[in-house]
């Protein structure tokens, strides 16, 4: 009897010995993989301002842009059309011939770009308007969405603030400066601080700059010492915007300002008051989500959606402290 219970004891420690020897042992925790990016891969954009690189403006717009491209993986190819609209389409025909997967580009002109936006398009490449668009929209070119401000909403809304802090009235001359007249921006702002002057009845007068903030400037002053029954400026540009406060300045005279867009020149005419509020239109969000919609349309076939990244925001003296912590990185 005891020789059956020794035999089986040792059978029992056997299988047991076996059991344990046939199970895997636990596996310890282990951390994911870090993704390394294969450079090879990433989804190609390229990017289209369409001024110089020395503006300022486009500095948050960059930034943002940059930061998407890291966050989504893209391989981003950043061009400057130099406000010339034949520099601009020799660089989108460049990026079809690379056969890129998307393109962001500014569409300043209402007939410049069509042709060649269609021809990406029809190529397979992705193309997002931001910035500027057409002055009729996805009707009138053939990019997929558009990421940027509502202009004639808010060139009404920075006339109404004018009218309302410096008593503009009928009869009044405002001088509405921008870089570009002929540009959709400049013709939809235009039109929207003409409606709400046509409401008090006084009269707006449009002259072009162009971008340059020392011509600008010039321009300016030549046509205060010319009006000077100029009851305010409402520049429609950020160029003219940066340029008026030394404008009135040079021409000695002293009148009211608003406009559009942040430098840090404008920032400071905000805090010392010669500058009443500029409408924010927010650059980083508009190169940020041009890249980021590019970005997921490539990758997982996400239709680009349009975005108004300004909205009907104004910096003035309430605000300015925390604008100027951010300005030019990200505003």
């Amino acid at each position: 009897m005891r020789t059956k219970f020794y035999l089986f004891s040792v059978l029992t420690l056997l299988l047991i010995i076996i059991a344990t020897a046939c199970t895997p042992a636990p596996t310890a925790a282990v951390a994911p993989a870090a993704v390394v990016a294969d450079v090879g891969n990433q989804p190609k954009v390229t990017l289209i301002i369409y001024t110089e690189a020395s503006v300022e403006f486009f500095v948050p717009l960059v930034q943002g842009a940059k930061d998407a491209a890291q966050a989504n993986g893209v391989s981003l190819d950043i061009q400057y059309g130099d406000g010339k609209p034949e520099k601009q389409n020799n660089v989108l025909e460049t990026a079809i011939a690379n056969k890129v997967d998307g393109i962001a580009l500014v569409i300043y002109d209402d007939t410049a770009f069509n042709d060649n936006v269609c021809k990406a398009i029809k190529a397979g490449i992705k193309v997002v308007s931001f910035n500027v668009d057409h002055s009729k929209g996805a009707a009138g070119n053939c990019r997929m969405a558009f990421m940027g401000q509502n202009f004639p909403e808010t060139g009404y809304l920075i006339g109404k603030r004018m009218i309302q802090d410096h008593g503009i009235k009928s009869g009044d001359l405002v001088m509405t400066p921008v870089e570009f007249p002929e540009a959709t921006y400049a013709s939809q702002r235009f039109a929207g601080v003409k409606k709400a002057l046509d409401e008090v009845g006084a009269t707006a007068e449009q002259i072009g700059t162009g971008g340059n903030i020392a011509e600008a400037q010039t321009k300016m002053v030549q046509y205060l010492l010319g009006h000077p029954e100029t009851k305010a400026i409402i520049s429609l540009g950020g160029t003219s915007t940066t340029a008026a406060p030394k404008a009135i300045e040079e021409a000695k005279m002293k009148i009211a300002i608003g406009g559009f867009d942040l430098t840090a020149d404008v920032v400071t005419g905000i805090e010392n008051g010669t500058i009443t509020a500029t409408v924010d239109q927010q650059p980083y969000s508009q190169g940020f989500y041009a890249v980021t919609q590019l970005a997921l349309s490539i990758k997982y076939g996400l239709y680009p959606s349009d975005m108004n990244t300004g909205g009907i925001g104004l910096v003035d003296k309430t605000n300015v402290s925390k604008v100027k912590e951010y300005t030019p990185k990200y505003r």
